[in-house]
């Protein structure tokens, strides 16, 4: 029998069987095994050498007590042959339950106060509690790595995942800048959902936040992608059940939500529609259906909501007064859906209160009341996991636990929702019913994100390494004919070593440069590498390319085709093109109606 299978039939919550080890840091499941799991028979009349004895001589029948619970113990035989359970982490009374009757065979039970099971002290079992459970999360979907993986060996069987190809990241860094897209989907799957979404929907992107986590994980932006959004949806690798692979041919001028679903696109071509029209790699993707929010919802005890207006809408069914309420199942899935009641009616709107929502189930999951209590937390990873698809590069129960942690790190004050800007689609003349990206202000955004500049205000940082990068740029400059650089294409687009000699040759008045052709290998960033005696030619070169200070690497030159020392330029994957500054924007652009995951917002 399952563990879940024992704990309910001796009328014990299979939550409160899970105990933190102080040793470890870690949460075990401690189960007392029932007579049929036993192989070893017990012996009547033979005492346990463990077992201390009573004041008349005997040996008590169960764990061995403290002093203090042995001299306050009464010495009869009723007592000597019980033993005392009760559940972690629960403030349930003590109930004497007898011991070798009911566990044949069942080892000795540990006792608190000695070593290898000293109790927990409650800050340590808090601060544990919530690395395990991801209590900075910024909204729901990202909670299910961390809160699933509590029990995962209770719940391992319930993530289900897609291979999207080269649509991701094979696999997950704990030192880098990652980005997850999260998507939920209009598809009626789960009971009660046959009124939610358009009726036959084969599951389309409705709901969908690119995810940004800082490399330094002080801060993180999520993004919402209106579903309305014009957009061109590439062609789209995806592979088939049989394990083939089918190449769905892209769209034109379609809106964003057709990205799945559509023609048979999946998670995949999502991601890839989102990295052709912002620039931005995204590395893994979570969706989700309607059961997501419900269950969650219910899971977490309610999520609190405001409103500025009282709404009462028949289409969503949503009934809610002005002011907070407290919301789960059902009713949280209305508020996430309604669009007649926020705003012009529209999606835009409807994403302002998906994020309010979001903000505060972010709150709710970092409180005490969710982070110490075990039935709960099992019953949120349960629920969470079960709504859950993920790509296969974080789908093993190790990545997402690591996942989990390093999102828990990331602090809710510096979790910045905020919206794609658009304006109306210009092809519209007289109904507005779709949205483009706007020209002048989302490419600074899209920037940001690539860049890893926060939204929000953090705490100032270490700096050491970055002073020592921006020193690189301070001194002198040498004259544009005195640099000396021999170009190398080290994943930039074809071309590029060529365009970019021209154009420092022609318009800089760098003479004395050269095209080396391809590197020997691939590089993610643009460097710039010479010897000490060359830091002036150096600043110079970055001052006409705009390079960041890290892009400038001190350390020998080599010899160009003439014999002459040169350093050498090597152009990433992250080059723009001749002219293009690389230098990341020192602070991120001020973005509409954006906020925080820590701030109480009204929705109106």
């Amino acid at each position: 029998m399952d563990a879940q299978g024992r704990g309910r039939a001796d009328n014990i919550d299979p939550a409160d069987q899970w105990v933190l080890n102080p040793s470890t840091g870690e949460y075990e499941l401690r189960l007392t095994p029932s007579a049929a799991q036993s192989t070893v028979a017990p012996q009547s009349g033979v005492p346990s050498p463990r077992r201390p004895r009573t004041p008349q001589g005997g040996r008590t029948g169960g764990a061995p007590a403290s002093d203090a619970a042995r001299a306050a113990a009464p010495d009869t035989a009723a007592r000597s042959r019980t033993r005392t359970l009760s559940a972690p982490g629960r403030d349930t009374p003590e109930r004497d339950v007898p011991s070798p009757r009911r566990r044949r065979g069942a080892p000795p039970e540990p006792v608190p106060g000695r070593r290898g099971r000293r109790p927990a002290k409650k800050k340590s079992k808090a601060k544990k509690a919530l690395i395990w459970t991801g209590g900075t999360m910024a909204f729901l979907l990202l909670v299910v790595g961390t809160a699933g993986y509590l029990f995962i060996k209770h719940l391992e069987g319930n993530v289900s995942t897609t291979d999207v190809g080269d649509a991701g990241s094979k696999g997950f860094s704990k030192d880098e800048a990652f980005n997850i897209l999260i998507i939920g989907t209009d598809k009626r799957t789960g009971k009660g959902n046959e009124g939610y979404g358009d009726k036959g929907s084969v599951g389309h992107a409705d709901t969908n936040i690119l995810l940004h986590v800082a490399k330094d994980r002080t801060n993180a932006t999520a993004m919402s992608i209106p579903r309305d959004m014009i957009v061109d949806v590439p062609d789209c690798p995806t592979k088939q059940s049989d394990g083939s692979e089918r190449v769905i041919s892209g769209t034109e001028r379609v809106r964003f939500n057709t990205s799945l679903g559509q023609d048979g696109r999946d998670p995949g071509c999502t991601m890839r529609t989102v990295q052709a029209v912002t620039g931005i790699h995204v590395d893994h993707f979570m969706m989700a259906d309607f059961n997501a929010v419900k269950t969650l919802s219910s899971a977490v005890g309610g999520v609190d909501v405001c409103l500025k207006h009282a709404v009462d809408d028949p289409k969503s069914h949503l009934k809610l007064p002005a002011g907070e309420s407290k919301i789960e199942g059902e009713q949280a899935l209305a508020f996430v859906r309604t669009r007649h009641s926020f705003g012009n009616a529209g999606d835009l709107d409807r994403i302002k209160v998906q994020q309010q929502f979001l903000g505060s189930l972010a709150r709710k999951m970092s409180s005490s009341d969710t982070l110490t209590n075990p039935t709960k937390l099992y019953k949120l990873a349960n629920a969470a996991t079960k709504a859950l698809t993920v790509d296969t590069g974080i789908g093993d129960v190790s990545t997402l636990k690591d996942v989990a942690l390093e999102l828990n790190k990331v602090p809710t004050k510096n979790i910045t929702f905020l919206t794609l800007p658009v304006i109306d689609n210009p092809a519209e003349k007289v109904v507005h019913a779709t949205v483009v990206p706007d020209p002048n202000k989302a490419p600074a955004v899209f920037d940001a994100i690539k860049n890893d500049v926060s939204f929000t205000a953090v705490k100032e940082k270490e700096k050491a390494a970055k002073d020592a990068e921006a020193a690189r740029l301070q001194g002198s400059q040498a004259p544009a004919d005195e640099v000396r650089v021999r170009i190398l294409n080290g994943g930039a687009q074809a071309g590029s070593a060529s365009q970019t000699l021209n154009w420092l040759q022609n318009d800089q008045g760098v003479l004395k440069s050269e095209n080396a052709g391809n590197a020997p290998a691939a590089a993610a960033k643009t460097t710039l590498e010479y010897a000490p005696d060359q830091a002036a030619q150096a600043r110079k070169l970055a001052a006409l390319m705009g390079l960041p200070g890290s892009a400038l690497k001190p350390g020998h030159s080599v010899t160009n085709a003439q014999g002459l020392p040169t350093m050498t330029l090597t152009l990433g994957k992250d080059f723009k093109g001749a002219g293009v500054s690389l230098t990341a924007p020192a602070k991120a652009p001020e973005v509409d109606n954006q906020s925080t995951a820590d701030k109480v917002q009204c929705a109106s």
